[in-house]
């Protein structure tokens, strides 16, 4: 069995972690869980990246040692990790002898081969702090676009890079004063010479999303690529350069490099005499997976595998590349109170919600991710909560309340062999990255079974056909069994649960390899049923958004003199405000079934996002026919006051063009909105 190491890029270790970093992660840990589950030997390496000019001058104001900041700031990304369920099998530093050990290894190796070359190099040099400046250390105006306030290195506004030097109206990031230039002697690494084989590497079979390799990678291999510096001069908090004085590793070269020693302090820990070369070195039969953000992909998709190119060790087999996070259709704000930390989040807020949304949205390419918090809650209470939550607790509360809490041994088949099919098509999902797809199949899964009940309505065979209403929920636990199964690697405390509901353990992707209903024997025996998960409440949601700093009081101003009332609208033309009332949400109707003595009527059943389906008397039976409407995603008029029609309960109303009697179409909403989504 081939071994598989899965590393998340390092997070930087001076400051918290927050949702942003959360998407990586979470998006990690379900591969690595899924892989487990398949029964794949796997192990999840990261670390914190320790190294550079910005934690050295953090604790320096802070009043402690580097070394003291790393280490707090480590703690306390091990527990937000370890408290969102994220597995790692070793969270490492790069603050540690073995990966000087491998950086020293790794650059004896480059220069031994001529892939680097000591040259002077012209710098900002600040003359109150007495230091040269990183890049990130000189602000200034970008030279291509001439936005202000921009990094020494990279425009946030135009994307264009350049050097430090090249910046209009420089100045210290530390001090605010002009830098002067001045050279110094540096070590460049030899990207170049390593065009054509990134070129190779980057094309082959898997390594790289089709949309990464050409939209993000093929301009860099297009344009030729530039020599990197890989030395920087003290002060510097890092691993000195052997043989030079006040020289030091810039931090991109021994990060990565984390990788293959965070790789051996595991095995280290494990005992045996087994390396990081057991799974990094060329000839190794190991698979190497590294899962980004699209922000560093030039260092991990060039720089990155041209390195252990030129060292003689094993590149990655696949790099997975993700978007970034918005915060409500916007960049992570602090002043907007969007900047949400991991902890601001579990103070409020089951893991379980974010984990499942992420998942819902994530695809393998990198396109980026919104958490808008109102779809955020519709979605989690739709399809965690009132689908899939709601299809386990329904049907082991009637069991244990009014069965006895036993199962029967017989089975719908049909419903137990469309639950069946559907694990493979999960299965192959997970391992594309394709979590919305596993999802989307988990969900409808769902939908289908808890059609089921509706129409076999066993609460009502109860007292009458006992054993018939025992076989229909049986049916259902074996399909929550299922559920629980295919939810692991995303949800694990959501699976846990259920299987502790059922006094089953936990199946695997492996098992599900030869499973054969029934899944729980006859006369199996549940566990004690309860709520499966809590619905998101928008009042507990919202606190996710911290207040914005309070304003200056504002001028006494003058008061406004009253606007002028508009004119009412002509008669037959509604007015903005009459407009406004309505509210438009998106709906999938989940049943549909003809109303006796009625050729024009169906009775809907339609998820709104809510608690409970609505009921809704539709006048479309002429056109539509019940098999022809369910699982459409279409648009409900939401706060329609009720009306009784034809003894229905009718509460919205569905939009659709044309006439019953000529031709209907239902104005349908494309993809997969969320029901409950208000249309706009």
């Amino acid at each position: 069995m081939t071994k598989t190491l899965v590393t998340s890029a390092l997070p930087y270790a001076n400051g918290s972690i927050h949702l942003g970093h959360l998407v990586e992660y979470i998006q990690t840990d379900i591969y690595v869980r899924f892989l487990r589950s398949c029964g794949e030997e796997v192990i999840y390496i990261c670390a914190d990246d320790t190294h550079g000019t910005p934690i050295e001058i953090k604790a320096q104001q802070m009043g402690i040692s580097p070394e003291r900041l790393v280490e707090d700031i480590g703690a306390e990304h091990r527990k937000d990790f370890a408290d969102f369920g994220v597995s790692f099998d070793h969270y490492d530093s790069t603050n540690s002898p073995e990966n000087r050990e491998y950086a020293v290894m790794i650059f004896e190796r480059l220069k031994a081969g001529g892939y680097v070359e000591k040259r002077p190099l012209e710098l900002t040099y600040c003359e109150k702090d007495k230091r040269f400046l990183p890049d990130r250390f000189v602000r200034g105006t970008c030279p291509k676009c001439g936005a202000g306030d921009q990094y020494g290195d990279v425009c946030e506004k135009c994307g264009a890079t350049y050097a430090p030097t090249e910046l209009v109206d420089p100045r210290c990031a530390i001090c605010g004063s002009a830098p002067l230039r001045r050279d110094s002697d540096h070590y460049f690494f030899k990207l170049g010479e390593f065009t054509e084989f990134l070129k190779e590497w980057a094309a082959g079979e898997g390594t790289l999303d089709p949309a990464v390799r050409k939209n993000l990678l093929g301009g860099w291999l297009g344009t030729g690529l530039a020599d990197w510096c890989i030395s920087r001069d003290g002060p510097y908090f890092g691993f000195e350069i052997p043989g030079e004085q006040n020289k030091y590793f810039y931090v991109w070269l021994d990060a990565p490099i984390g990788y293959i020693s965070s790789t051996e302090r595991y095995l280290k820990a494990k005992g045996g005499s087994q390396t990081a070369l057991a799974y990094w070195d060329e000839r190794a039969e190991a698979r190497i997976v590294h899962f980004i953000g699209k922000d560093i992909l030039n260092f991990h998709a060039l720089f990155w595998p041209a390195v252990l190119k030129g060292a003689g060790l094993k590149r990655p087999d696949k790099i997975a590349v993700h978007g970034m996070l918005t915060v409500n259709g916007e960049k992570m704000s602090k002043a907007r109170g969007t900047f949400i930390n991991a902890r601001q989040y579990l103070e409020l807020l089951d893991p379980s919600y974010l984990r499942y949304f992420y998942a819902a949205n994530l695809g393998p390419s990198p396109e980026d991710l919104d958490l808008s918090l109102s779809e955020f809650r519709l979605k989690v209470n739709a399809e965690l909560v009132n689908n899939l939550g709601n299809l386990c607790n329904r049907a082991l509360s009637i069991l244990a309340t009014k069965l006895g809490g036993k199962l029967s041994g017989e089975r719908d088949q049909a419903l137990i062999d469309d639950a069946l099919a559907t694990v493979p098509v999960v299965r192959a999902a997970f391992a594309k990255l394709e979590y919305r797809n596993a999802l989307r199949a988990v969900v409808e899964l769902g939908e289908r079974a808890n059609k089921f009940v509706q129409d076999s309505k066993p609460w009502e065979k109860v007292a009458s056909a006992p054993e018939q209403a025992r076989r229909d929920l049986s049916t259902i636990a074996d399909v929550a069994y299922l559920v629980a199964a295919m939810l692991a690697p995303v949800v694990p405390k959501v699976s846990e649960e259920i299987c502790a509901q059922l006094a089953a353990k936990p199946l695997t992707f492996k098992d599900l390899e030869t499973a054969r209903a029934p899944l729980l024997p006859d006369g199996h025996a549940l566990g004690t049923p309860r709520p499966i998960i809590g619905r998101l409440e928008e009042k507990v949601v919202s606190g996710l958004i911290v207040s914005t700093p309070a304003e200056p009081p504002a001028k006494k101003k003058e008061p406004k003199k009253p606007e002028p009332k508009p004119e009412p609208a002509p008669a037959g033309v509604a007015s903005y405000e009459d407009f406004a009332k309505v509210e438009l949400r998106v709906g999938k109707i989940l049943t549909a079934e003809r109303v006796p003595k009625s050729d024009k009527l169906l009775k809907l059943s339609v998820e709104l996002g809510e608690a409970q389906p609505r009921t809704i008397a539709a006048g479309i039976a002429e056109a539509l026919s019940p098999e022809q409407v369910m699982g459409k995603r279409v648009v409900v008029v939401a706060n329609l006051a009720k009306r009784t029609i034809r003894g229905i309960e009718s509460n919205g109303m569905l939009l659709a063009a044309g006439e019953p009697a000529t031709g209907l179409t239902l104005v349908e909403v494309p993809g997969e909105v969320p029901p409950g989504t208000r249309i706009k």
